[in-house]
């Protein structure tokens, strides 16, 4: 199996240590509190699972606008989006060097994650504005995805997080939600070594399947890897 991206073994941000992760629960209760937004939860989810692998948190501003205009972090990283978590609330968390990321999308905002504060920067309107630009290829405020990056907030918190669960994902989606190390250990077990992957953002329909098939045949590959974007 070929390696991770950006390291020799996968990272996952998730304490799936059991001890740690109860330690870390217990801290979080006193730790002062920051209710992130869907973005930023969204993003905590997948640097839990190991699909951000190798990033070990939120980017700072310098590196989430790098990455916005050359597709890399300022050490060089190749990196298609700003992972990012910005807030307009932080007056619960000034001067804190750690502190709670509370769930925006379960009911009772649950703990998400526990955040090392390294930095607390501003960011301008003209820094969204060229951030979108980059990103969407417009700063149109109607085009949904400009309207959501523009709502994030003015304050970007970096610093690297340590995850404690998966949001609604894994009681949402039972049958189907899979972490990167899950579906890494799956391809193992199965005894795989050549694997197709399809990702598609809607249901698959006959050409996907048709397609998928092909692929498979032309690289005489041991299995396919389907991955459905889907809400």
């Amino acid at each position: 199996m070929i390696k991770p991206y950006g390291s020799d073994e996968l990272n996952p941000l998730f304490v799936y240590d059991s001890e740690q992760h109860h330690r870390l629960a217990a801290e979080a209760e006193g730790l002062p509190s920051l209710l992130v937004n869907s973005a930023a939860a969204a993003n905590a989810v997948m640097l839990g699972a190991g699909y951000f692998n190798p990033l070990t948190g939120y980017m700072n501003l310098a590196d989430a606008l790098s990455v916005a205009q050359t597709l890399h972090t300022t050490d060089g990283l190749f990196w298609p989006v700003p992972v990012v978590n910005r807030t307009d609330d932080i007056e619960a968390i000034k001067g804190a060097k750690r502190i709670a990321l509370r769930d925006p999308n379960v009911e009772g905002h649950p703990v998400l994650a526990i955040q090392d504060v390294e930095a607390i920067e501003t960011v301008s309107d003209e820094q969204v504005a060229a951030m979108c630009s980059n990103i969407f290829r417009t700063e149109d405020p109607e085009h949904p995805g400009v309207a959501t990056f523009n709502g994030l907030g003015r304050y970007v918190i970096s610093g690297p997080i340590q995850v404690l669960n998966f949001s609604y994902f894994q009681q949402d989606f039972p049958d189907t939600f899979r972490t990167a190390v899950e579906i890494r250990n799956e391809i193992a077990e199965r005894g795989w070594n050549k694997v197709v992957a399809f990702q598609t953002r809607n249901p698959m329909h006959r050409a996907h399947e048709e397609l998928c098939k092909m692929a498979l045949e032309a690289v005489n590959a041991d299995g396919v890897l389907i991955h459905m974007v889907l809400g």
